[in-house]
């Protein structure tokens, strides 16, 4: 039979990379080959690719990001700068070959750890774990209406309001409103920004399975939300959201233009994405009728000595929210996209 290697992936292989993920279960839209390009390019950290193959097919694949900062150190991460990551393989001899060769790398970069970001379940049981974030997933029905109604009450209220409001969306694939209403809103939560070339690089490289979904009231934008398209799922990802959108309930009715545009797409499943127990953005999505479904974050301890807590639970990391909303939002758009490449 013929033996299983593994190596690091090169832009010869992207098409193939692409069409794996696709086609397996436990692909997702923060494993497609593109994010190489768009981390490296734009937020100048460098990625390592890892795909497991057997007579030139591939069986299984693991993109990593090498995350190098000042602040919180130097690690290993499938995926920095997403919420899901981790082994995706055919065979357990696949995910055994690509966990070894990343724990080799681990330790030939001499990393303070090597992080999997699971969705489903631990590759690692026995890894050190954390238990802060969540997903909320939940399925579209094929007929509009069904979803509206399917929202609680109280929600349902809100669309209402942000559509007697005058509330209009529209679809674009342009930075020009959205970029500035990020900006905004970011810095409102005190949270650097991503760089400009960031998100152009991001409708470069994953073209229609990507758009951004803006409100407008008289022509003014309320808030807008970059959305990542992967099979029959939507994930409403990057959101701006103004001062402006809590009077009208804009940022309901933006989600709900986001799940009807979907369901109009094709789309099935509706991802919110990660939020923090505690937080409002968990207390939303679950007004919303979607239920947590716990994250699997497993750390593989390099040099490090304990799980790292780059997170708001750190009181060092609260204060840094608090001096970032004080800032000028001049100087922290200015200051953002050279500390958010070091948050990982």
């Amino acid at each position: 039979m013929t033996p299983l290697t593994v190596r690091a992936a090169t832009a010869a292989d992207a098409v193939a990379w692409d069409a794996y993920v696709l086609g397996a279960p436990g692909g997702t839209f923060f494993h497609r080959f593109g994010w190489r390009r768009v981390i490296e390019e734009s937020l100048r950290q460098p990625c390592h690719f890892l795909l497991a193959e057997r007579a030139g097919r591939i069986e299984g694949v693991l993109p990593l990001g090498e995350v190098r900062s000042v602040l919180f150190g130097h690690t290993l991460i499938s995926m920095p700068y997403s919420v899901y990551g981790g082994i995706v393989a055919d065979t357990a001899e696949a995910g055994l070959a690509l966990d070894g060769a990343a724990r080799e790398l681990a330790d030939r970069l001499g990393v303070g750890h090597l992080e999997y970001r699971d969705r489903d379940a631990a590759a690692h049981p026995d890894w050190p774990t954390t238990d802060l974030y969540a997903t909320f997933r939940k399925a579209l029905d094929p007929e509009v209406e069904k979803n509206l109604q399917a929202i609680p009450r109280k929600q349902r209220a809100m669309v209402r309001k942000g559509i007697k409001a005058g509330l209009k969306s529209e679809v674009e694939r342009d930075l020009a409103r959205f970029y500035p209403a990020f900006c905004e809103s970011w810095h409102r939560l005190g949270t650097p920004v991503f760089p400009r070339r960031y998100f152009a690089l991001l409708l470069e490289e994953f073209g229609d399975d990507l758009d951004i979904v803006t409100v407008t009231q008289d022509g003014r934008v309320v808030c807008c939300v970059m959305n990542y398209y992967f099979r029959e799922e939507v994930w409403p990802y990057f959101a701006g959201i103004t001062a402006a959108a809590r009077a009208v309930a804009g940022s309901d009715f933006m989600y709900w233009e986001v799940m009807r545009l979907a369901v109009e797409r094709g789309c099935r499943l509706f991802d919110f994405g990660r939020s923090k127990a505690g937080t409002g953005s968990w207390d939303f999505k679950h007004n919303w009728g979607f239920e947590p479904q716990p994250l699997h974050y497993g750390y593989h301890l390099v040099r490090a000595a304990a799980v790292p807590e780059n997170n708001p639970n750190n009181p060092t990391y609260r204060l840094f929210i608090k001096a970032w909303q004080s800032m000028p939002r001049p100087l922290a758009n200015f200051l953002g996209p050279h500390i958010i490449r070091q948050l990982g």
